[in-house]
Order: C-alpha cells, then structure tokens, then sequence
C-alpha cells in the first residue's frame, strides 16, 4: 500500500527530501504523496523514511490503496527502469 499524509500535517518540509521515489510534494495545503511512485521505500530501506522524519506521526498506510510486498517491490523495480 502506498502512504498517504494526513491533514495533521505541519508542513515541516523533513519528509519530501527523504523519499527516494520524489513521491512527496507540497499539495495545496499540505504535503501529499503520488500513490504510483510510493514503494513505502521497498527496493531502497528497510522502513518508510518520510514517517521516520514526522515529528508529528502524520504519515500513514493508505488502506483505499492495498498493495502486497511483492506488487511494491514490482513498483520499484519498475520506477528504477524508467529511471534509466
């Protein structure tokens, strides 16, 4: 499943430059997440590097988007080829 920032957000600005993908960007009012480009940094680390940088746990499991291991790690692999 990908991530998804919850309006509790402050707006730090800690989470976009820790995620590998660049799946993080200011939305209009608070920072928000590309649900195709989040591997909750599967392919990169062993944990999701935007929510160990929240100093406010905003940053949770989107459940309106399942996806196994195996089908984000299918994604970085994916990502990383477009990437070349």
């Amino acid at each position: 499943m990908s991530l998804l920032i919850t309006d509790e957000c402050i707006n730090c600005d800690v989470c976009e430059p820790e995620c590998p993908n660049d799946a993080i960007y200011q939305g209009d009012e608070i920072y928000e997440i590309h649900p195709h480009l989040c591997t909750q940094c599967v392919g990169h680390y062993d944990e999701p590097q935007c929510q160990q940088v929240c100093p406010v746990d905003c940053i949770l499991i989107d459940e309106e988007k399942p996806e196994t291991q195996a089908e984000l790690q299918d994604k970085y692999e994916k990502l990383q080829e477009a990437k070349k």
